[in-house]
């Protein structure tokens, strides 16, 4: 066992609350599986020493930190820097139909409905999802009721400025008919360890807009996930972007839970030099008439290391489903690397299911048409990495979302030149 997760399962003795039960079986849980090594499938290519030798740093006083502008976005912020909780939500206008808590001042009906959603929904493989259940006090849940049409968009930031470790939650229950947009968004580079996992309920005929932008830079450290449960006609359009940097790790699992629910993820990597980016995605087609589709694009930079498992599992019930997934990645040296393993296990016989990964280097014969034509080498990298992944860029569906993103890409892509 590291020396970080001995104090870590130290920290969790001090922390009681309606929720403890829920944490002692994901405490137990985690010291039955214990520390992730390389024999462990699902780290085998991302090592966890820059975490097993740190110290478990608990915050004293939330720095200062800047909230990314969206213009043209009608969006509301609930900030959270360096683990606190630093937005009034009684200040918050809410539409009707949506209803807002944190972790620690939830009651009554609130208080069951996180109970029934905090671990429940994230399976509990995920290392390091045991740990946030165990140590994460702050956070949100987010209710839409039944048939409620939520315009203003939700946005969570988590923003780090210290070197401490952050464990937070996202709870969301949408109701039957209803439809939300929830943003997931964080960022920071100092040398701090953030778990930050979200779990989604979607009932029958609700519709999720989702995206989670984990932008973590040079020495900060992230393992986080977004697991969603689909219902009866239910419908979920992600949109994932992350950087790499000392040790970033997303997981990502999607329940079809019932029939004739539609999953579309979207998903683009970009590391510069030197850094690790981890993408684990699972979509599980439990019952029939489903579909799903992911689309995961990759530049890494050099010296970077991704790595990409994605995995879609098919169950025996799960007839009639139609299934997608493919993974390309771009190369900008010879010492850039990517591991990558789309999977797809099937038990059913009456599906429709495809998958595929590419990996390539920047085209020579394009980059020098662009040279010669008087553009500088920079902007001619930036020209060919916009066009790898301009196609996922343009099925953003909020436009303004989308315009913000171009220029922090822009300016992240000569974080990644080759020099």
């Amino acid at each position: 066992m590291s020396q970080w997760l001995e104090q870590v399962i130290d920290n969790a003795k001090d922390v009681s609350d309606f929720l403890t039960p829920t944490r002692q079986a994901s405490l137990a849980e985690l010291k039955a599986q214990g520390w992730p090594g390389k024999r462990t499938e699902n780290w085998r290519f991302t090592p966890l020493t820059s975490v097993s030798q740190r110290d478990a740093v608990k915050v004293a006083n939330a720095g200062e930190a800047e909230v990314p502008v969206i213009e043209n976005l009608d969006v509301f912020d609930i900030v959270f820097v360096d683990g606190q909780l630093i937005t009034s939500i009684a200040d918050i206008d809410l539409p009707e139909g949506l209803t807002l808590s944190t972790l620690d001042d939830v009651s009554g009906d609130d208080e069951q409905a996180v109970k029934a959603l905090f671990g429940h929904i994230k399976p509990q493989r995920h290392t390091f999802g045991l740990i946030n259940d165990a140590l994460a006090t702050q956070g949100v849940f987010i209710d839409v009721a039944a048939n409620a049409n939520i315009q203003p968009t939700i946005r969570i930031c988590n923003l780090t400025t210290q070197a401490v470790d952050v464990h937070s939650r996202v709870l969301v229950r949408i109701g039957e008919g209803a439809s939300v947009t929830v943003m997931e968004h964080g960022e920071g580079n100092a040398d701090s360890l953030t778990t930050a996992f979200a779990e989604y309920s979607i009932a029958d005929n609700g519709y999720l807009e989702h995206y989670r932008f984990a932008l973590f830079t040079d020495k900060a450290k992230q393992v986080g996930g977004s697991h969603f449960r689909l219902g009866d006609h239910a419908r979920l359009n992600s949109t994932v972007v992350g950087y790499g940097s000392e040790l970033s790790r997303l997981d990502v699992d999607i329940i079809h839970a019932g029939e004739f629910a539609d999953a579309k993820m979207n998903a683009i990597y970009l590391l510069a030099e030197n850094e690790l980016f981890d993408l684990h995605t699972n979509i599980e087609h439990a019952v029939p008439n489903c579909t799903s589709e992911e689309n995961a694009r990759g530049i890494i930079g050099d010296g970077a290391r991704a790595v990409f498992n994605g995995r879609i599992h098919i169950h025996r019930d799960a007839q009639k489903t139609l299934a997608e997934m493919n993974n390309k990645n771009l190369l900008l040296s010879r010492r850039a690397l990517i591991n990558t393993k789309p999977e797809l296990e099937i038990y059913a016989d009456d599906v429709k299911c495809a998958h595929g990964a590419t990996v390539a280097e920047i085209d020579d014969t394009a980059l020098y048409y662009l040279l010669s034509r008087g553009i500088s080498r920079s902007k001619a990298l930036v020209i060919l990495n916009f066009g790898f992944i301009q196609e996922l860029v343009n099925e953003i569906p909020k436009a303004a979302i989308g315009t913000w993103l171009l220029p922090k890409l822009s300016t992240r892509f000569s974080q990644m030149e080759v020099k």
